[in-house]
């Protein structure tokens, strides 16, 4: 087992939090995203995109770069609260991960 279907939720979080921050783009969140570690595809990050946009985490709006159309990514208010709510759980399971780490590495006699 590789942990993949547990990034699944931090991939999620991460676009919130910068989508609420910035707008965002799927190549620009794709690189920010690889910088975390976490190497997608664009098969697996637009279909992301679209699912947190059909259930009212972002929404989206086509904008011109150039001489190219690009699409961006804003977090809703429906998105900042969840992410807001979302802190909170990350920090009490962070909180005791590395306090349960602490606990049972190995003393030193």
């Amino acid at each position: 087992m590789d942990g993949r279907e547990f990034y699944s939720g931090l991939i999620r979080l991460h676009i919130l939090h910068h989508a609420a921050h910035e707008p965002i783009f799927g190549l620009g969140i794709m690189e920010e995203l690889a910088r975390h570690g976490y190497k997608l595809s664009a098969g697996t990050l637009y279909p992301m995109l679209h699912d947190m946009e059909r259930k009212g985490y972002l929404y989206s709006v086509e904008e011109r770069s150039g001489r190219q159309m690009r699409r961006i990514y804003r977090a809703t208010d429906l998105g900042r609260d969840v992410l807001e709510d979302a802190k909170e759980k990350v920090r009490e399971l962070f909180g005791e991960l590395f306090e349960h780490a602490t606990e049972d590495s190995p003393k030193n006699a």
